[in-house]
């Protein structure tokens, strides 16, 4: 997922897109772990995605506490 995508969510779809991706990666992982699989490239995607929906998250958090000022 680009970050021009993540900008545009909102702060409830970023924490469900966070939730879902960080399910994804789990079960990933396991069946690699079983049976290795065809692209384990996906799994970096994954992990960079995730930062990705968490550093916008905090982003948002941030702005909202220095708007409060």
């Amino acid at each position: 997922m680009k970050q021009v995508v993540i900008s545009e969510l909102s702060v409830k779809e970023l924490y469900e897109r966070l939730d879902s991706e960080q399910m994804q990666l789990t079960k990933l992982k396991l069946h690699h772990a079983v049976s290795p699989i065809e692209n384990p490239n996906l799994i970096k995607e994954y992990r960079r995605t995730i930062a990705r929906l968490k550093t916008e998250i905090r982003k948002r958090e941030l702005a909202e506490l220095k708007s409060k000022k």
